[in-house]
């Protein structure tokens, strides 16, 4: 790769252009805007502090820092992953392998849930990095909730992203199968659960496919596996006019939606994300 930067190598101009040209070869999006995050997080600034002076020299420990975060970059390990954390709704959330990393579209599910009358207790099913339930808790300063992973480090993740956003006092999580352990009596269920088709997972992006973890993308020979289960035991868990919100795959509301209505939820409708896919499913225990 021809060098065209005009900063020197040592500097953070240089380092900024340089490392954009590996990340736009390797096919990675948004490759200046990368630079500047991996940058300002191996140096401890603000993105902003990068633009003050491009020859401005970078400390050889932040060089370090740099290079091992852009080799990972490279490698396509998410940015989430890389960085270590990842903002979400009003939240900042600590991310490992353990989890899937929070997306904008989830966000969809947490402004549906809004919608509705305000919940005391709330259940989150697949918490992951508890996302979701820690959104809703935000909002919502009088309800309590529980979130359920079927891997304690994701369990373990979340309760220390409650600490880091001051709501451990108001949120429990748990290491367990959907809500096998639970008795029910919640005025909100929600989740975003596997729902990807076993076969399509291959051919996912590699920062998805090789690095976020496949139980919690694997929804099975048609992606409905885990709604069946959990739509199945809405109908115990749900106080009567309680509400569920599920996150779907693109172009699943009418499978979702007759699973529901066969177990005798109402099915309220649907609510889009950014990108106008039905993304939040909205069912009421009638």
């Amino acid at each position: 790769m021809s060098d065209s930067c005009p900063d020197p190598a040592g500097s953070v101009g240089g380092f900024l252009c340089r490392a954009g040209q590996h990340l736009r070869a390797a096919a990675i999006e948004n490759p200046r805007l990368e630079a500047r995050l991996l940058l300002s997080t191996a140096m401890g600034v603000e993105t902003t502090a990068l633009l003050r002076d491009s020859r401005a020299p970078v400390p050889p420990e932040a060089a370090r820092r740099f290079a091992e975060m852009l080799k990972r970059r490279l490698a396509h390990e998410p940015m989430g992953f890389v960085l270590g954390h990842q903002g979400f709704w009003t939240l900042d959330l600590a991310v490992s392998p353990a989890t899937l990393i929070p997306r904008a579209d989830s966000e969809a599910i947490v402004e549906a849930a809004l919608q509705g009358p305000a919940p005391a207790r709330v259940l989150d099913l697949g918490t992951g990095t508890g996302c979701l339930l820690l959104a809703v808790l935000s909002e919502h300063p009088a309800a309590f909730g529980i979130g359920v992973d079927l891997s304690p480090e994701a369990a373990a993740l979340a309760a220390a992203n409650a600490r880091r956003n001051g709501l451990e006092e108001r949120a429990t999580f748990l290491a367990g199968s959907w809500a096998e352990s639970l008795l029910g009596g919640f005025d909100l269920v929600l989740s975003n659960p596997p729902y990807i088709e076993s076969a399509v997972i291959p051919g996912l992006m590699p920062e998805v496919a090789l690095h976020e973890p496949a139980r919690a993308l694997d929804g099975g020979a048609d992606g409905l596996d885990a709604y069946r289960l959990i739509v199945a035991d809405l109908p115990r868990l749900l106080r009567p006019q309680g509400r569920a919100v599920l996150e779907l795959g693109q172009g699943q509301a009418p499978a979702v939606s007759a699973l529901a209505r066969a177990v005798g939820l109402e099915v309220l409708g649907t609510h889009a994300d950014l990108g106008g896919v039905d993304r939040a499913l909205i069912l009421r225990h009638p």
